[in-house]
């Protein structure tokens, strides 16, 4: 079984740029953000691990926003026990679950800083933030039908 131990978190960059754009002031602008997360392990010591966890929203010629913004964290995780590829997959979703609430935070006071309405992202699982993180399982609906009324 993983054992892991968060030994840092740092903000590697933290970005808000206000796109200049004309809009009627009850336009509504749809706000995708766009996660990122690469794991990396320390050459000089296989323990730690390195999560770069990065949320981006940026203004498209096809789907404008009033604002861009990168918030991407660093966090170095201290990692025993790690040895199967479903471990892996484990360790990503617990970093995943441990760092998002910072992230999440990041760009709350990175909008509410920039004087605008603060953005504040949902709350999810660290499990399906991330397409291959998620199983096969969470997709499929098993149920007998003689007991459903």
């Amino acid at each position: 079984m993983i054992d892991y131990t968060m030994r840092g978190l740092t903000a590697d960059e933290l970005s808000f740029k206000v796109n200049p754009m004309k809009a009627a002031p009850d336009t509504k602008f749809e706000i995708k953000p766009f996660f990122s997360r690469r794991i990396q392990t320390a050459k000089e010591n296989p323990k730690i691990n390195i999560v770069i966890l990065e949320c981006k929203i940026e203004s498209k010629e096809e789907e404008p926003k009033p604002f861009n913004i990168i918030a991407r964290l660093v966090g170095i995780f201290e990692v025993n026990n790690m040895n199967t590829a479903e471990d892996r997959r484990m360790f990503a979703i617990n970093a995943t679950e441990t760092m998002f609430p910072y992230l999440r935070a990041a760009v709350t006071n990175l909008t509410s800083a920039a004087l605008i309405n603060p953005l504040t992202l949902p709350v999810v699982s660290g499990a399906t933030l991330f397409p291959d993180d998620r199983a096969p399982e969470q997709y499929t609906l098993n149920f007998d039908p003689k007991t459903v009324n």
